[in-house]
């Protein structure tokens, strides 16, 4: 069984088109062709590096932690991989019927899911080889016991995979500091897990924070892995020059290091035990 990003793509955008439930988390069919090819480059280039970073030849354990609608955890079961998502978003109900669309090209079933708190219920010792972080560890607090719980979930030689955004972009930056000013970190109440739990406010972080966060962990950084994402602007995009722009934009952040700070979108990185 295998599936390529770009066929998966594909299979996510009619959905879409199927099912308007999936919409605003989701604008990927949404807007003019400039602006649905800016969001697939980012999207594509987001799964294409979680897949590379996971060897399937090991049959691997894997953990999305901060899953949402599961899009990621559906990439690996169209693969004939298994994975486990949870998420303490609203929007899980929407799994089920997910499930029901991707049974059509694969087995869906191998997505298992669950609404879970990490601290309530931290997974066993060593049993993941991989886990993911896709836009999820800006909102975990507290981090030092988050990445504790993690470090301990991974088998020796694990892999926490981190997707994130860059905390030092400018303009980022700047949106999220008129959104919700300087308070990080807020404290709120789920009632599906009845009490109050704390919550990171898009507490996006820069490459020199996350490093100075991990660094208290045993985690070893690959430093190889570092890899920064999103600096061309919608406008720049038409249906024909995806492939290029992707392109240039990687080699713009390795040859300019101050655009790399501060004008790139996203950031990520690989974490090993």
């Amino acid at each position: 069984m295998s599936m390529d990003s770009k066929l998966f793509f594909q299979h996510l955008y009619n959905e879409l088109e199927e099912n308007n439930s999936l919409y605003p988390y989701y604008k990927l069919n949404r807007g003019s062709i400039a602006q649905q090819q800016f969001r697939k480059a980012y999207y594509l280039q987001r799964l294409n590096y979680i897949d590379r970073h996971v060897d399937r030849s090991i049959h691997p354990a894997i953990w999305d932690c901060g899953c949402g609608f599961g899009s990621t955890c559906f990439y690996f079961a169209m693969n004939g991989i298994a994975s486990r998502g949870t998420t303490i978003e609203f929007y899980i109900d929407q799994i089920e019927t997910r499930k029901k669309y991707w049974n059509r090209f694969g087995n869906a079933e191998l997505f298992e899911y669950a609404y879970e708190n990490l601290f309530d219920n931290p997974p066993a010792e060593e049993k993941y080889d991989y886990i993911i972080l896709q836009d999820t560890l800006h909102h975990i607090e507290p981090l030092d016991k988050a990445l504790a719980i993690f470090y301990r979930s991974l088998k020796k030689g694990g892999k926490l995979i981190l997707v994130e955004e860059n905390g030092s972009s400018i303009i980022r930056s700047l949106i999220l500091y008129l959104k919700r000013g300087n308070k990080r970190v807020i404290k709120i109440y789920d009632n599906i897990l009845q009490k109050n739990i704390l919550l990171g406010n898009e507490n996006i972080r820069s490459e020199k924070k996350w490093l100075k966060a991990f660094a208290n962990t045993p985690f070893q950084l690959d430093p190889e892995s570092i890899q920064y994402f999103r600096f061309f602007m919608p406008f720049m995009f038409n249906s024909h020059n995806l492939e290029q722009k992707i392109e240039r934009e990687q080699q713009y952040w390795v040859q300019k290091n101050f655009v790399k700070r501060y004008g790139f979108f996203g950031i990520n990185m690989v974490f090993i035990k």
